[in-house]
C-alpha cells in the first residue's frame, strides 16, 4: 500500500499511481523474449546502397535541405565519463605505484598524444608543483592519474564525455561536444545555414555545457558559416522507475521513502517527442572523429537521410492516394509489394484480405514514425544488432534487440544470434511527422513489454531496477524501420581513455 507521503514523492516527480503499479507487476512477471525469425543481413533486411545510388540518396538530401525544413541533430550526452577511466581507477587502488598492466603501460607511454595533455600538465603544475614528465621521471604515476580523474585536478572521472578533450588540432584543442557542433554543420544545415542540435545531459553538468557553448558557438559559426540553436535537456524525473526489493515489493531507503532510479536511455524518448523538427540525426555523444576523418561520416549520413526522404516520399503519396479512396488494385499491389520490399514487413494473412481490407492494412502500417539505422559488419563489439522480429499483430519487420530480448537458450534463436552480421552502432535518421505535417506522438509507438530488470544494491540491500525500453530498440518497436549498410570506419566510439590513442582519433 502506498502511504500519504508516497502520494505526495509521486506528485512531486509525476508520476501516477497506475504507472507505479504497472512496474511493480513488471518485476514480478519479468519481460517476455521476442520472437525473431532471422537475424538481419544484407541478403535479408540490410539495404547496401551502390555507388550509382549513393549519389542518388546525397542529392535527394541535398534537394531536401533546400526547402528549408527542420533537421536536428539530437545527442543523447547525460552520465559521467566514470566507466571510460575504469582501469585508471583501478590502477590508482592498485597495491603496485608503477604501471604493470599493458592498458596502463599504453596509457602513460603515450601520455603526449592526449587532447588533454596540455590541461592535465597545468593542473599537475599547479597541485604537485611538478609538471607530467617530472612526475614520470620520479615514478609518481598515481599522482599524474589523481590530477586527471580527481576533483582538484581536470575532475574527468566525473564530467561527462561531452566535456572530455577529444582530439587534437594545429590551432586548438576540441571536445566530444564540439565535434558534434562541426559534424552537424558538415550535414545539417538548410537552405539559410541553421544548425539545429540537441544535447540531452544530467541536470548537474548543464551549466558546464551552457558555458562551453558561450565559449565557442562563435567561433564554429565562422569556421563553417552556419548559425546554431543550441538547446538542452535532462531527462525528466517523471520517467524514473520504482525499485523493488527481492519480494517485488517497493524498496525504501533508510528514511523509509520510495527509491526511484533513472529509466535508462529509453527515457529519452520523452525528451524526443518535445522536439519540433522534421528529421532527426541521433547518435551517441563518443562517437566522433577529427574533421580529417569525417569525410566518410558525412558521407554516409548524406546517404541514409537521403534513404529516409525518398523513402518518406512514396510513403506521403501512398497515405494521400488511400485517403482520396481513389486507387485501383494494382496500386494496392504496389504498395504491398512497398511493405515487403522496402520496408521489409511481412504479413502472412494479406493474401487473405479482400482491397478494402488490405487498403486499412497498409494505411495502419504506413502511417507511423519512420527511421532509417546505419549498420556495420559485427566486428565483436558488445551491444545489440538487427533481427527481423514477430510483432504483436503477428507481422514480422526489422528490429534493434539487444541480447537480453533474445532466448539465447533456444538453440534456434541463438544460432540467430550468433549468426548475425551486423552490428547497431546508434547512426540513425528519424522521420517524425505525418503527411499532413503532424506530429505522431512518440509514446504511443513504445512496446512496453521490452523493458529489463537489472540487480543493484543500496544500503547493503538487494535491490531490483527497471530500465525502460531502451530509445532505439522497444521505445522505437512500432515505427517503420529500414536498416543500411554504412562502413566500420563511420564507427569510432571511446569506450575507455586509450581508445583516444587509435588513428581515427588522433
Amino acid at each position: 500500500m502506498l502511504s500519504d507521503n508516497d502520494l505526495k514523492q509521486l506528485a512531486e516527480k509525476g508520476i501516477s499511481e497506475q504507472q507505479i503499479e504497472e512496474q511493480l507487476a513488471s518485476f514480478r512477471r519479468g519481460f517476455p523474449f521476442l520472437e525473431i525469425t532471422a537475424s538481419a543481413s544484407v541478403e535479408k533486411g540490410i539495404k547496401v546502397i551502390s555507388k550509382e545510388e549513393q549519389s542518388d540518396y546525397m542529392d535527394a538530401w541535398d534537394n531536401y535541405l533546400a526547402q528549408n525544413h527542420t533537421i536536428l541533430k539530437f545527442v543523447p550526452a547525460s552520465g559521467a565519463a566514470s566507466r571510460m577511466f575504469k582501469n585508471l581507477y583501478e590502477f590508482l587502488s592498485a597495491a603496485y605505484d608503477a604501471p604493470e598492466t599493458s592498458f596502463e603501460k599504453n596509457f602513460f607511454d603515450n601520455i603526449k598524444s592526449f587532447a588533454f595533455y596540455d590541461a592535465l600538465n597545468r593542473k599537475c603544475l599547479e597541485n604537485e608543483e611538478k609538471d607530467i614528465l617530472s612526475l614520470l621521471a620520479t615514478g609518481n604515476y598515481k599522482a599524474i592519474v589523481a590530477n586527471l580523474l580527481e576533483p582538484q585536478g581536470l575532475n574527468y572521472g566525473q564530467l561527462p564525455k561531452g566535456l572530455l578533450l577529444f582530439h587534437t588540432y594545429p590551432e586548438q584543442v576540441r571536445t566530444a561536444m564540439e565535434e558534434h557542433l562541426a559534424e552537424g554543420a558538415m550535414y545539417a544545415k538548410n537552405k539559410t545555414g541553421d544548425v539545429n542540435i540537441h544535447f540531452t545531459v544530467s541536470p548537474e553538468h548543464q551549466a558546464f555545457f551552457e558555458s562551453l557553448v558561450a565559449a565557442k558557438k562563435n567561433f564554429y559559426e565562422e569556421k563553417f558559416s552556419v548559425e546554431y540553436d543550441i538547446s538542452f535537456s535532462a531527462q525528466k524525473s517523471g520517467t524514473d522507475t520504482v525499485a523493488a526489493d527481492m519480494e517485488n515489493q517497493p524498496f525504501r531507503d533508510k528514511d523509509g521513502k520510495l527509491l526511484f532510479r533513472p529509466g535508462g536511455h529509453g527515457a529519452l524518448i520523452e525528451n524526443l517527442n518535445d522536439m519540433e523538427a522534421d528529421v532527426v540525426f541521433i547518435k551517441n555523444i563518443d562517437n566522433v572523429v577529427p574533421d580529417s576523418f569525417k569525410f566518410s561520416t558525412v558521407i554516409y549520413k548524406k546517404i541514409i537521410a537521403g534513404v529516409l526522404v525518398t523513402l518518406q516520399n512514396r510513403i506521403f503519396e501512398y497515405l494521400r492516394l488511400l485517403e482520396s479512396g481513389k486507387y485501383s488494385h494494382k496500386q494496392i499491389e504496389e504498395m504491398i509489394h512497398f511493405l515487403h520490399n522496402e520496408l521489409c514487413i511481412r504479413n502472412p494473412e494479406t493474401k487473405l484480405l479482400e482491397d478494402s481490407e488490405l487498403a486499412l492494412y497498409i494505411q495502419r502500417k504506413l502511417l507511423r514514425p519512420l527511421r532509417v539505422c546505419g549498420m556495420v559488419k559485427n566486428v565483436g563489439e558488445p551491444g545489440g544488432g538487427p533481427f527481423l522480429a514477430v510483432n504483436p499483430d503477428g507481422t514480422i519487420s526489422p528490429q534493434i534487440l539487444e541480447s537480453s530480448q533474445i532466448d539465447l537458450e533456444d538453440p534456434e534463436k541463438k544460432a540467430m544470434f550468433e549468426q548475425g552480421t551486423h552490428f547497431n552502432p546508434v547512426d540513425l535518421v528519424c522521420a517524425l511527422k505525418d503527411h499532413k505535417g503532424n506530429k505522431y506522438n512518440l509514446p504511443d509507438y513504445v512496446d512496453k513489454n521490452t523493458g529489463f530488470i537489472s540487480y543493484k544494491s543500496k544500503d547493503g540491500k538487494d535491490l531490483k531496477a527497471l530500465e525502460l525500453p531502451g530509445l532505439w530498440n522497444g521505445a522505437m518497436s512500432d515505427w517503420n524501420t529500414v536498416f543500411v549498410e554504412v562502413p566500420i570506419e563511420t564507427f569510432n566510439p571511446v569506450k575507455t581513455v586509450n581508445d583516444l590513442l587509435r588513428p581515427e582519433h588522433q
